[in-house]
């Protein structure tokens, strides 16, 4: 069985199916339907929940983090020895008074940051986290970071802003999440299984808390669905009605959710969330910001992890081509042992991979980054956030005495898989670090690719758009390097098609 808490009510579950999702769980098991579901797939953020996880802080001691998931893609099991916090805990009593509502949805209302409600709550859910790990207003830019993922067509984000703000002017809430989830959590593992599981006739889920009883289940069913975060999968699930016989979930092994820093070399394991990584990456990589802070929401960098977006293999994920371009490594686990490939031999083909059927993802190591090391990432989307990429490319070039001596180019969405350009690093590699020659190089990304057109985008706007993003990091190398002259002025002005 699995166990988890929700709001202040321990939760024991065992039969029921491995497929259902924590929204659906509580709309229609529970009763609780202030969580609204809107898209189920993690873009309108009407069913944004708080999910409470125990951490444990540099200093050893034990304590409780609240983070924001959309209960779309949260499937029942991975709730498991969590704190789930719903709109209906926020405040309690059937006929509140204004002076009775959390300061949230007190400076909501005051500042009419609401009219049909049907985002409402999820807008809540999501400034409430805010309100938790913030004891004081952390500013405009922290507050749209955060609601990213909400949609609002009423109201618009003015009033919501305004209330975020004005939460932070009234006397402060006390909190008992915490203390509601450590006196749970005292008992939690009193009579669970070793494995925590959900069944459903011959369908079964099961949550392996270590590296060894995850191989040794993947050994058992070598064709189990594998999720970690879930935010591909569940929609796979709730969209293409997808209802598999197996799942096994990687969010719960120790082993897999570690990250460690040794003088610069990442190792990410691959079940750890971007929210638990992204800023440790930053340090070293900054300019990975620009796809990071834009792949999803809050809500889906909370849940979404490097293990699932490399074993999901889509041709639009955004962290393979920066994996490819820095020339990482992933570690491949079974029974027999492990093996680490690089990102760029993964994968194969369209939805194909290196991965053998007694395989999982275990972890991913970034290199040390090169002192002479230029970095650029770009990322073209329909929506600045929380959107999938209609282009994606990752340049990384080395140079001494301003001579490029290492080039890999990477893209998305240009092919059945992420690739390397490899006929663009020719172009670059041993040449000046001068602008010309990023103009040659973006000439031959139709010898690389040869993109399709869908619902996204032509295959000539696809086309049109790499070559200026590649004449646009040229530009930006350059001119970290020495100004640029007219002379390189004029080249631009020849070649460039359209405009970014």
């Amino acid at each position: 069985m699995i166990q988890f808490l929700l709001n202040d009510t321990p939760i024991a579950v065992q039969e029921c199916s491995p497929s259902l999702t924590m929204l659906d769980w509580l709309r229609t098991k529970k009763g609780k339907i202030g969580s609204k579901e809107g898209c189920a797939t993690g873009d309108c953020g009407a069913c944004t929940i708080l999910v409470g996880e125990e951490h444990i802080d540099a200093n050893g001691q034990l304590s409780w983090h609240y983070k924001t998931i959309n209960g779309c893609l949260l499937l029942l099991g991975n709730a498991n020895a969590k704190h789930i916090v719903t709109i209906e805990a926020v405040t309690t009593g059937l006929y509140p008074t204004l002076s009775d509502l959390h300061p949230v949805q007190r400076a909501l209302v005051e500042c009419h940051g609401s009219q049909c409600g049907f985002c409402t709550p999820g807008i809540i859910m999501s400034m409430l986290a805010v309100y938790i790990n913030h004891q004081t207003y952390p500013g405009k830019k922290a507050i749209i970071h955060a609601l990213g993922g909400n949609l609002c067509r009423c109201t618009g984000y003015r009033p919501i802003l305004l209330a975020a703000e004005k939460a932070y002017s009234y006397e402060r809430s006390y909190e008992p999440y915490s203390a509601m989830a450590a006196n749970f959590k005292a008992t939690l593992f009193a009579d669970l299984d070793d494995i925590p599981f959900l069944k459903n006739g011959p369908r079964k889920f099961y949550l392996p808390q270590t590296a060894q009883q995850l191989v040794e289940l993947k050994t058992r069913y070598p064709h189990a669905h594998l999720v970690a975060g879930g935010t591909d999968f569940a929609i796979e699930l709730s969209q293409n009605m997808l209802l598999p016989d197996i799942i096994i979930s990687l969010c719960q092994v120790q082993e897999l959710s570690q990250l460690t820093d040794n003088n610069g070399e990442l190792q990410i394991g691959a079940a750890l969330p971007y929210s638990q990584f992204v800023e440790l990456f930053y340090r070293y990589y900054p300019e990975s910001k620009e796809l990071f802070e834009r792949l999803g929401s809050s809500q889906v960098r909370n849940s979404g992890t490097l293990g699932g977006s490399l074993g999901n293999a889509s041709p639009i994920g955004d962290p393979a081509p920066l994996l490819i371009a820095l020339n990482a490594t992933m570690e491949l686990l079974s029974s027999a042992g492990s093996r680490t490939i690089n990102v760029a031999d993964y994968f194969v083909d369209y939805k194909k991979t290196l991965i053998k059927s007694d395989e999982v993802i275990s972890k991913v190591t970034i290199p040390k980054r090169p002192e002479s090391l230029k970095l650029a990432c770009h990322k073209i989307s329909k929506r600045f956030e929380d959107d999938i990429s209609t282009v994606c490319l990752v340049v990384a070039v080395e140079h001494a005495q301003n001579i490029i001596t290492q080039a890999r180019c990477a893209m998305g969405g240009m092919a059945a898989i992420p690739k390397r350009a490899k006929c663009v690093e020719q172009l670059l590699l041993s040449q000046p670090l001068h602008v010309s020659h990023f103009i040659d190089a973006a000439r031959a990304i139709s010898d690389d690719f040869s993109p399709m057109s869908d619902v996204r985008s032509s295959a000539n706007y696809r086309l049109t758009v790499s070559k200026n993003l590649m004449q646009r990091i040229g530009i930006e190398f350059c001119q970290q390097v020495a100004p640029i002259n007219s002379s390189n002025n004029i080249a631009i002005t020849r070649i460039s098609h359209a405009s970014l």
